[in-house]
């Protein structure tokens, strides 16, 4: 049914997301200070810019903001390059795709080198034919500039080609411009996960098993 597939990576095809709630713990224990408890809660809706400023501020930090800016990304760099893992199933998934010759990209508000080296180490860049950031082409996913792109190079219309995503954000956007969705289980949108799965016309609690198990066909236009 599908001619086409655009995937998200972080929380979707990589297992991403709970660095960027780990980095300001990961961040003063790199300079030897003892994080407080929830610290990740306070941190979570601040830009990386503010969580700065409430790091100097609240641990009475001897580096500058600058310096913990720099610290930071750097962290987050060491983890694409040397730590994140493949979610459960994915690469399995993408082998049973390209068995099925579906032409495969990728749609990330990530950065673009990072994610290659990620996708390299994990041994799946082989699979995708194209990645795809919201910063090279100055959108969001709250608008589906990105999709329409990604469709665009495929040389395919949105309604055969699938979209996988794990924000529900993103569904909504793929799906109001008439891409097949896919919503993705992660453990960072567990609380938003039962409104994932009415929206998008089909659901994916776990990649294992490759393409031979049932998706949540609720709103399927199949």
């Amino acid at each position: 049914m599908l001619k086409g597939a655009i995937f998200d990576a972080d929380g979707t095809l990589i297992d991403s997301m709970h660095v960027w709630k780990e980095l300001g713990a990961r961040y003063l224990e790199s300079v030897n200070v003892e994080p407080e408890e929830g610290l990740s809660a306070k941190l979570y809706p601040m830009s990386l810019e503010m969580s700065c400023r409430y790091l100097k501020e609240r641990y009475h930090l001897r580096e500058s903001e600058d310096e913990i800016l720099s610290g930071i990304l750097g962290i987050i760099e060491g983890f694409y390059r040397n730590e994140v893992t493949l979610k459960e199933g994915v690469r399995e998934f993408l082998s049973a795709m390209s068995g099925k010759n579906i032409p495969m990209v990728i749609a990330t508000s990530g950065d673009r080198e990072l994610l290659t080296s990620a996708l390299k180490r994990n041994g799946i860049a082989e699979y995708f034919e194209e990645i795809f950031t919201c910063s090279e082409l100055s959108t969001s996913k709250h608008e589906p500039d990105i999709f329409m792109a990604c469709a665009e190079f495929l040389g395919l219309n949105p309604e055969s080609v699938g979209v996988f995503e794990d924000s529900l954000f993103a569904v909504e956007t793929a799906k109001r411009a008439g891409f097949i969705t896919f919503g993705v289980k992660d453990g960072s949108n567990i609380h938003q996960w039962e409104t994932i799965k009415s929206t998008a016309d089909y659901s994916i609690e776990t990649f294992k098993g490759g393409l031979n198990y049932e998706y949540s066909t609720d709103n399927s236009r199949f």
